[in-house]
């Protein structure tokens, strides 16, 4: 997976909704929930903070930053490390 994106979804023209949101963050796993994240976050700058979308965006993403803390390991987390969410 890449930061690339679907055309279709890149278009200006095209006007994201909601359903598109939770297919993009469906299948999400730790390891590529940044990914996800940040396209997702490219998909609803552009929309109003009330639209449907914008909404479920953010949400998604909320649950991603979360997701991405997580190692995926069964067996639980690993020895501890910096926060790959922290700022400089």
């Amino acid at each position: 997976m890449s930061e690339a994106e679907r055309a279709d979804l890149r278009n200006p023209a095209h006007r994201p909704t909601a359903d598109d949101i939770r297919a993009l963050a469906g299948p999400s796993t730790p390891h590529f929930a940044l990914q996800i994240r940040n396209r997702i976050a490219a998909l609803i700058e552009r929309l109003p903070a009330d639209d449907p979308a914008h909404v479920e965006g953010q949400r998604q993403i909320a649950r991603l930053n979360d997701l991405a803390r997580h190692t995926g390991d069964p067996r639980g987390p690993g020895p501890s490390g910096p926060d790959p969410l922290a700022g400089p």
